[in-house]
């Protein structure tokens, strides 16, 4: 006998009380918390149930009685659907407030530290154009909403160029204008598209693996420098050449034009060689008088002038006379670490990447900067009390570790290094809150700044300056 299934409720007249984490927002039925996808705070929907837990429930709506009062009209036509700028309903204003609040109901909460007075969170002075990186998917079959679904109408499920469903690694939703990036990466995809119709070049089939067109990079520089790299799935000397000179005649703005043939399962170029078809296998990025060596597999932060932002808080907040020596843990390509040099008599830049290390090498060469130094490895390996004792007892450390937080073994070769201040760079303010709550008995929290790198979605940066109590 079949298992019986649990039927999920369709919940109706449910009034949206506030925002929650990773995006969604919060009601209460029956004192069990409700969390609610693609909505905001004042809305009144049914809600169709999608996971039922003791201490609380997920769903969508499905129907809505009351728009909210703060509702706005998107600026995109693909809202809702890409699964991007969730929050472009919502007033950038109060996108801030809510951001502001979730950094200090974390600290608070989770850390249980003891705040100051925080300061008022940075906003990205440009909600939209902001990013200087984006990465778009070739399908074989575009992806068909709900609503063109349940017309009957016979759709046509052409080829696609855009952004995955999320939760759906198959689908992709095609892209007619993205609001993420400047010009020209809206025109190189379209026109990349075109040719491709024109020319009967295949869209890779992402269930199936086969296909020749597979992925498409367009990083844009504050510079005006411009780098594109188109991913096929094999190779085909010939119609790949006619693409790529295609680009090559219609956008002479491209400074670095690569490609990659990736015949592995994922997506991910990483470990692929990218091959260099035109013009320089990099692009540079201007910031203050230096400079930064941006390649194929270079991190950069993706909303170039908040990051400047970003890093002039983070300088600020290190308060360095120029006698200090610096540690900079997950330095990544040495951004930061090559940004606070000038202001610094060393700086110790640790990385587990070893390519980034390399970038961050470059990065202080050409900007003629001769007191960094960077070492690759696993943080917890490299940062012991030896390394220490060999390359100086740090007076200041600047941490900008992944969403995860620092491993614990991290953490206490920090409080074994005892810095006087120490400067918490965060992408993720609840694991922020958690390694502060392991550093609180050494360190006190003396300032907090949030800081809005990416508007009309939830995430949001925090920077703590700790002091040694």
């Amino acid at each position: 006998m079949g298992r019986k299934r649990n039927r999920k409720p369709l919940l109706q007249n449910i009034k949206i009380e506030k925002l929650a984490a990773e995006g969604k927002a919060i009601a209460k039925v029956d004192e069990k918390v409700l969390f609610v996808t693609n909505v905001i705070p004042g809305d009144v929907v049914d809600v169709q149930v999608t996971k039922k837990r003791k201490s609380y429930m997920e769903g969508n709506p499905v129907f809505f009685h009351e728009h909210s009062s703060l509702k706005q009209d998107a600026f995109c036509e693909h809202f809702g659907v890409c699964g991007g700028c969730k929050w472009q309903n919502l007033p950038y204003k109060e996108q801030l407030k809510f951001k502001q609040q979730e950094v200090i109901d974390n600290l608070e909460r989770i850390g249980k530290v003891e705040l100051p007075e925080v300061n008022h969170i940075l906003a990205s002075a440009k909600t939209e154009f902001y990013r200087n990186k984006l990465e778009y998917t070739f399908s074989s079959k575009r992806y068909l909403t709900n609503e063109e679904i349940a017309s009957g109408e016979d759709l046509n499920r052409t080829p696609a160029v855009g952004f995955h469903v999320p939760r759906l690694f198959d689908k992709v939703v095609d892209i007619n204008k993205c609001h993420l990036q400047p010009e020209p990466s809206n025109a190189i995809r379209m026109a990349i598209k075109e040719f491709a119709f024109a020319n009967d070049l295949s869209f890779f089939d992402i269930r199936n693996h086969e296909g020749f067109l597979r992925t498409l990079i367009i990083r844009t520089a504050s510079t005006g420098e411009n780098m594109v790299i188109v991913t096929f799935y094999h190779e085909d000397v010939e119609k790949r050449e006619a693409l790529l000179n295609h680009l090559v005649e219609k956008f002479p703005e491209i400074t670095s034009l690569m490609y990659v043939i990736n015949e592995k399962a994922n997506d991910t170029i990483t470990d692929q060689e990218v091959v260099l078809f035109k013009g320089r296998n990099h692009i540079f990025e201007q910031m203050e008088d230096l400079k930064f060596k941006i390649g194929p597999k270079s991190f950069y932060q993706t909303n170039s002038d908040q990051a400047y932002e970003l890093y002039c808080k983070t300088r600020e907040f290190a308060q360095l006379t120029g006698d200090e020596v610096v540690y900079d843990l997950y330095t990544g390509t040495g951004t930061i670490a090559n940004f606070v040099a000038k202001q610094a008599k060393q700086v110790i830049g640790i990385e587990y990447v070893p390519e980034a290390i390399e970038d961050a090498k470059v990065n202080s060469e050409i900007n003629g900067i001769n007191n960094t130094k960077f070492f690759a490895g696993d943080m917890k390996k490299v940062l012991t009390k030896e390394f220490i004792e060999l390359h100086g007892q740090p007076d200041t450390m600047i941490v900008d570790p992944p969403r995860a937080g620092m491993h614990i073994d991290v953490v206490e070769t920090i409080l074994h290094a005892a810095p006087k201040r120490i400067v918490y760079v965060s992408c993720n303010s609840a694991t922020q809150a958690r390694d502060l709550a392991l550093m609180d008995e050494a360190y006190k929290v003396t300032k907090v700044q949030a800081v809005d790198m990416f508007p009309h979605t939830h995430h949001v940066e925090n920077i703590v300056q700790l002091e040694k109590r």
